[in-house]
C-alpha cells in the first residue's frame, strides 16, 4: 500500500500542478482580446506577461525556505486556494493597472506550490525512482498549458476573455478542498536514510531544521547548484517567451483564428514534451546508476538540439515547417525539464531541498521574466521598422543562443558532480 500511495501521491499533485499551469496560461490566450478592449500593445502585454514572473522569482527564496520548516502538505493546499482566487479576480480587471496587481498576487501565490511539492515528492521517491516521479508530475505543466490554454481561448472566442477566469478559479479552490482530505505528509529524509538524523529522519520538529544561513551555505557552496541554476535561467528565457507570445505570434504571423492559435500555440510544443519528459525521467534515473552525471547528460541533450528547432520556429514562414519544428522543440524541452529538480536533488541534502528549489525558482524566473519583455520591446523597436512581425520572428529565433548557453553550463554542472563523486569514493577507499 505504501509504495501504491507514493504514486497515488504524484497523481493528487498531478492535477493540482495541472490548474497551476492553466490558470497563468490563460492570460496569454486572451492577448489579441486584450488588445481589441483596452489597446495594450506589445510592450503593455510585455509587462503584464513578466510581472507575474518577476514577483513569483522574487517570493520564491521565502517559498523555499517555508518549504522546509513547514507542512508542505498546508502549503500546497493555501497557496492552491489563494492563487484561485486572484485567478478569478482577473475577470473583474478593467485596465493595466489591476492586471499588473492580480497578476503579481498570482505569482506570489504560486510561487509556493512548487518548492513544497517537490520535497514532499522527494520524500515519497528515493534516487530509484525520483526522476520518473518528478517527470510524471512535469508532465502536468505541459496538460495544464495546453487544455488551459485552448479552453481559454475558446470560452473567450465565444463568451468574452473574462469567462476562462471565472471557471478556472473557482474549480481549483474546490480541488484545494478535495487535497485537503486526501494529501499526507510524508516524514522529511526517510527515504534517504540520510545520515547524522535520528533514525535517518528528519521531522518537522525544531531539532532537526537546519538554521537559515546554514541552509542558504550549503546550497552557495555547491558549484553544481549553482551551474544548474543558471542553465534553468536559460531554459526559462525561451520557455516564457513561448508561453507568452506564441498565440500572438501566430494569430499574426500565420493568421490564425484566437481559439485556433490558444490550442496550435500550446498543443504541439507541451503535448510533445508531455510524450518525451516521463521516458527522459526513465533514462536519466537508469543513466544516473551508471554516471553520476547521467540526468545532466539528459539534459543537455534537450538543450543542445532544442536550440535548432527554436531558431526555425522563430524564422520560418512556412506552417509545415513551424509546426514540425514546435513539435521537435517540445520534445527536447521534455528532455531537459525531467531533470530539473532531481538533478538539483541529487547535490543538495533533504533539509535544504525547499529551499534549494525556492532559489532554483527564483534565478529562473527572475531571467525567465526578461524574456516576455525583451521579446515585445524587440517587436516595437526592432531593426525591421513598422514591422512587427519580423521584428517578433528574429526575437524568437534569438532563444536558440540562450538554449546553447544553457547547455555549456549543465556541461559544467556534470563535470563537478562527477568529480566529486570520484573524490567521495576516493576518501572511502
Amino acid at each position: 500500500m505504501k509504495n501504491n500511495y507514493k504514486w497515488l501521491v504524484i497523481g493528487m499533485l498531478w492535477f493540482v500542478c495541472f490548474f497551476n499551469y492553466a490558470d497563468r496560461q490563460s492570460i496569454n490566450s486572451v492577448f489579441p482580446l486584450l488588445t481589441s478592449e483596452f489597446g495594450f500593445d506589445a510592450v503593455q502585454l510585455g509587462w503584464i506577461g513578466s510581472v507575474f514572473a518577476w514577483v513569483y522569482a522574487g517570493v520564491a527564496p521565502f517559498a523555499g525556505l517555508a518549504a522546509d520548516r513547514f507542512s508542505r502538505k498546508g502549503l500546497i493546499i493555501i497557496a492552491c486556494l489563494i492563487w484561485s482566487f486572484f485567478t478569478l479576480a482577473t475577470a473583474w480587471c478593467n485596465g493595466m493597472t489591476s492586471f499588473v496587481i492580480v497578476r503579481s498576487l498570482t505569482g506570489l501565490s504560486e510561487t509556493f506550490y512548487f518548492p513544497a511539492a517537490m520535497a514532499l515528492i522527494s520524500d515519497y521517491h528515493d534516487s530509484r525512482s525520483r526522476s520518473r516521479a518528478m517527470a510524471w508530475h512535469q508532465s502536468a505543466v505541459y496538460a495544464g498549458t495546453i487544455l488551459g490554454g485552448w479552453l481559454a481561448a475558446l470560452l473567450a472566442q465565444n463568451h468574452g476573455w473574462r469567462i476562462p477566469f471565472y471557471f478556472f478559479g473557482p474549480v481549483g479552490i474546490i480541488l484545494a478542498v478535495v487535497l485537503s482530505r486526501a494529501l499526507d505528509e510524508p516524514v522529511r529524509g526517510a527515504v534517504d536514510g540520510v545520515p547524522g538524523l535520528p533514525g535517518g529522519h528528519a521531522p518537522i520538529g525544531g531539532m532537526d531544521r537546519l538554521p537559515v544561513g546554514e541552509t542558504v551555505r550549503i546550497i552557495f557552496r555547491t558549484p553544481a547548484a549553482m551551474l544548474l541554476m543558471g542553465a534553468f535561467v536559460c531554459a526559462n528565457f525561451v520557455a516564457v517567451i513561448f508561453l507568452t507570445w506564441t498565440p500572438k505570434f501566430l494569430v499574426e504571423k500565420f493568421h490564425y483564428g484566437i481559439a485556433a492559435a490558444g490550442l496550435t500555440g500550446t498543443v504541439y510544443i507541451h503535448l510533445a514534451s508531455a510524450l518525451t519528459v516521463p521516458l527522459a525521467g526513465w533514462l536519466a534515473d537508469r543513466l544516473s546508476r551508471r554516471w553520476a552525471a547521467g540526468r545532466v547528460i539528459v539534459q543537455g541533450l534537450g538543450l543542445v538540439v532544442g536550440a535548432t528547432f527554436v531558431y526555425l520556429v522563430g524564422l520560418t514562414a512556412n506552417t509545415t515547417t513551424l509546426l514540425v519544428a514546435m513539435t521537435c522543440f517540445g520534445a527536447c524541452k521534455g528532455f531537459y525539464d525531467s531533470g530539473i529538480f532531481a538533478a538539483l536533488y541529487d547535490t543538495i541534502e533533504p533539509r535544504a531541498r525547499g529551499t534549494a528549489a525556492g532559489l532554483m525558482n527564483t534565478v529562473g524566473w527572475a531571467g525567465g521574466a526578461l524574456g516576455p519583455l525583451a521579446v515585445g520591446f524587440a517587436t516595437k523597436y526592432g531593426r525591421h521598422a513598422g514591422d512587427d512581425v519580423a521584428n517578433m520572428s528574429e526575437a524568437i529565433a534569438f532563444g536558440a543562443i540562450i538554449y546553447l548557453v544553457g547547455a555549456v553550463l549543465l556541461v559544467g554542472a556534470g563535470i563537478w558532480t562527477a568529480r566529486q563523486v570520484h573524490r567521495r569514493a576516493a576518501a572511502a577507499v
